[in-house]
């Protein structure tokens, strides 16, 4: 994400705690304290009087961010009364993740004159400018002295009612029985246009006769005709019912 236009804009650090710090002290526990570079400003935690190898600050500072830096500079010491304070370790905590998500709290390490691990140091930072533009006010906020659009709708103004002629009959365009239709022409009659079945034209052809064979009984079975192909059975008799004498 993009972080540029920082500058000017309001940095939030704070110095939570320290965890497994290299211990300088050979009898006595040791009294750590913080020092957090940002630029040409330094702040200084208050010292963790027996503190030891895990110290808890919970202090707040609030830098002024510079366009191009983008790094904080980390010391850890152990206070001394008699002699000079010695040196624990020191480390750089990068600000790209604050800077574009707008919060970080990460755990950093930490690294002796020699380069050897000293420790870690946790850190909290806040920076409220997070996707915005630099000098820039939220976009959505109402301006004091404009006026603001109001959330209900007025209603639609009022319209002075218009009477209508009542619409056409359901047989329309034909107009009620005996009157006069579109055009000036006759209307037509609400009857059906076919002739009453009481009279029809009589037929051109003349009417058929029945069939001759339709009133006339079939005539009798009195004689079969002689069996083809020399039968051994004789005729018929003339009457029925009859059987021929026996040979």
């Amino acid at each position: 994400m993009a972080t540029h236009g920082i500058h000017g804009n309001l940095l939030e650090v704070t110095v939570v705690s320290c965890n497994k710090l290299k211990d300088t002290e050979w009898i006595s526990r040791q009294d750590p304290y913080v020092c957090v570079e940002y630029g040409s400003n330094r702040s200084r935690t208050r010292t963790c009087t027996d503190g030891g190898k895990n110290p808890t600050f919970q202090e707040k500072f609030v830098y002024t961010l510079i366009e191009g830096l983008r790094e904080l500079n980390v010391n850890v010491w152990n206070s001394n009364t008699v002699k000079h304070d010695d040196f624990i370790g020191s480390g750089k905590v990068q600000l790209a993740k604050a800077l574009s998500q707008g919060f970080d709290d990460s755990t950093w390490p930490l690294q002796s004159k020699t380069g050897r691990h000293a420790g870690e140091v946790r850190l909290i930072i806040h920076y409220s400018n997070a996707n915005k533009p630099a000098n820039s006010h939220a976009s959505g906020a109402p301006q004091y002295g404009q006026p603001q659009p109001s959330l209900y709708s007025a209603p639609p103004p009022h319209q002075p009612s218009v009477s209508y002629p009542p619409p056409a009959s359901a047989g329309y365009p034909y107009p009620p029985a005996g009157g006069v239709g579109v055009g000036g022409y006759p209307a037509p009659s609400p009857y059906s246009s076919y002739p009453p079945n009481a009279a029809y034209p009589p037929s051109p052809y003349p009417p058929q006769a029945a069939a001759p064979y339709a009133a006339q009984p079939y005539p009798p079975n009195s004689a079969y005709p002689p069996q083809p192909y020399g039968s051994f059975y004789p005729p018929a008799p003339p009457y029925p019912g009859q059987h021929p004498p026996p040979y």
